[in-house]
């Protein structure tokens, strides 16, 4: 039984032969002859949970040879593939290429995390007078919205109605009222746009029938060489300061400059010229950083420059945060295709609220009450120098 779903637009762009990018000489000559459909949307079967939910994944692609994959499970965009400066593409985000690896505990997921991403101290808050203790995950702490956060459950997802510049897909997922403690049946979604201005848009949404904290980000990891480190990455950062962490990495309530600190990319810095100055075990980056934007406005926060390929990544979001994180934890290993990652294999841009802000009445607020929908947007922008 086929189980796959085709969404076409009929452009004189590429055909089933450019799903993962080709030379755009290529593509013309190739068009010019026999002109196919671009299939923008395509949507099938990625396996089964161990409960036998029936996982789904979903392939976005552009008329510049861009492709995006994102299943059920967790959201998770499992592969994205970009083009180099020759138009060569290769796979940016880490990730696997079947559902069994990660359910064995693979590479790292780009998945969405939530009820709350980053760290909630102590595992507890309190709101409108009432104590709220948490699952702890983190040693005494929680991140990422606990043991059963977002990212491991199945979300439902539907394929948008396509447009003749773009393919898009929903997923939603109901947080049940005191789903790893916390209060209120969240229903959230994502929405997952890839246009032809090699665009990937994540727009995030939820509401509530209870006040509750949420702060939803992807935790995608990005290696934009395909390969190896991320330690020759350029990085640019629209933030002149950060948020001061304790060693269990919970921010002490201090905002302070980056300015002479390992921390200053406000000026474009390879990832690995100041990386083992920082005072991480193991070394490397894991910090959030505060935007000099106005919250809610959507804005350009980095920039990410892989010298060999030319391959540019920006980073535009509502955020007031985001967290700079060098997958100090992982590598080496094998990915998709056989690609070698080495020890810090990828950087992670989680745009954010700050963690632990709701136990800081003086960090922008994570708190959504009934009636006041949560809206919160971040796009990724590739292109080649």
């Amino acid at each position: 039984m086929n189980t796959s779903r085709r969404f076409h637009h009929w452009l004189p762009a590429f055909g089933l032969a450019g799903v993962f990018c080709a030379s755009l000489t290529a593509i013309q000559a190739w068009a010019a002859e026999k002109p196919l459909p671009l299939v923008r949307l395509e949507e099938s079967d990625f396996g089964k949970m161990p409960d036998g939910k029936v996982v789904r994944i979903f392939t976005l692609r552009n008329a510049h040879g861009m492709a995006v994959k994102v299943m059920t499970q967790g959201a998770t965009m499992t592969q994205l593939w970009a083009p180099d400066r020759d138009g060569k593409c290769a796979d940016v985000v880490l990730g696997a290429d079947t559902l069994a690896a990660y359910l064995r505990g693979g590479p790292p997921g780009a998945a969405i995390v939530g009820r709350v991403a980053n760290r909630i101290a102590g595992a507890r808050f309190t709101l409108d007078g009432t104590e709220y203790r948490l699952t702890a995950n983190n040693g005494t702490n929680q991140i990422h919205g606990g043991r059963r956060g977002f990212s491991s459950v199945v979300w439902e997802a539907k394929a948008l109605p396509a447009a003749n510049d773009q393919a898009a897909v929903q997923f939603s997922y109901l947080s049940k009222d005191g789903e790893e403690g916390y209060p209120g049946n969240l229903a959230a979604t994502v929405t997952y746009t890839l246009n032809d201005n090699n665009e990937l848009r994540l727009d995030y949404g939820a509401t509530t029938d209870k006040t509750t904290p949420v702060n939803l980000t992807s935790h995608a990891y990005f290696n934009l060489a395909g390969a190896g480190d991320v330690l020759g990455h350029e990085l640019w950062l629209a933030a002149s300061h950060y948020t001061v962490a304790d060693d269990q990495l919970i921010p002490t309530g201090e905002i302070a400059t980056v300015k002479g600190t390992p921390l200053d990319f406000t000026v474009p810095a390879p990832i690995g010229q100041r990386i083992y100055q920082v005072k991480m075990t193991p070394s490397g980056y894991d910090h959030n950083f505060v935007l000099d934007h106005d919250p809610g406005t959507l804005a350009l926060c980095a920039r990410v420059r892989e010298p060999k390929s030319g391959r540019v990544m920006e980073v535009l979001t509502t955020e007031p945060g985001v967290q700079l994180y060098t997958a100090n934890h992982q590598g080496p290993f094998t990915g998709i295709g056989g690609a070698v990652y080495a020890r810090h294999p990828a950087l992670c841009l989680e745009t954010q609220h700050f963690p632990d802000s709701v136990n800081h009445s003086d960090f922008p607020s994570t708190i959504l009450r009934p009636g006041q929908p949560f809206k919160s947007t971040t796009v990724f922008k590739f292109s080649a120098l």
